[in-house]
């Protein structure tokens, strides 16, 4: 299996108009297409966290396998975007299955990218997630239902408002303060 950057044919598709295609028709060769334009960038961020070919290939078609059923429910306006966060949860909760903690990058995991990184990973990681997870339990109820069903669940503010019961724009607010104090918390407890 070999995963190339495919420009030729994909350039003059728009990302919108693809997902609107998957969404309205379930065509899978529209969801393929778009997936093929992003997959070698979902494949640099797995072996990033994986370490390993084989498993970051079989995350790429298990981030596809998502995709069928999860890009039908969010409203996505930066494909890129989202796809990175969809594949950084997928490798966090894949390596929090497996106890490799210790290769986990917390850094930007409530902080929005526009662009695939390369992640730096190093022995502290296992440190920042027990420092984030303590940091999420000293958030205010709402604030940490909230984030965790936005950031951890990838539920969008509608998904998170039906599930709570919060009104649309107090679960934006309680998500904006949340990460804001999250990201406080995170940084004085690490720099401790």
């Amino acid at each position: 299996m070999r995963f190339i950057k495919n420009t030729a044919g994909n350039a003059q598709h728009d990302d919108a108009k693809l997902i609107a295609d998957y969404k309205n028709t379930g065509n899978l060769d529209a969801l393929g297409t778009l997936y093929n334009k992003y997959m070698h960038l979902v494949f640099g961020v797995c072996l990033n966290y994986f370490k390993d070919e084989e498993q970051s290939k079989d995350a790429v078609m298990q981030i596809f396998e998502e995709l069928v059923t999860k890009l039908k429910v969010h409203e996505v306006q930066n494909f890129k975007s989202w796809l990175h966060v969809l594949t950084r949860n997928h490798c966090l909760m894949a390596l929090r299955k497996s106890a490799k903690q210790n290769n986990v990058s917390i850094d930007d995991t409530f902080v929005e990218n526009t662009d695939f990184v390369h992640l730096d990973i190093d022995n502290t990681k296992e440190t920042q997630l027990t420092v984030m997870e303590k940091c999420m339990e000293t958030l205010p109820e709402e604030q940490r239902k909230s984030v965790d069903l936005f950031y951890l669940q990838e539920k969008c503010y509608k998904e998170v408002a039906d599930i709570t019961g919060y009104d649309m724009l107090k679960v934006k607010s309680y998500i904006q303060n949340g990460k804001r104090n999250l990201k406080i918390c995170i940084e004085k407890n690490s720099s401790e």
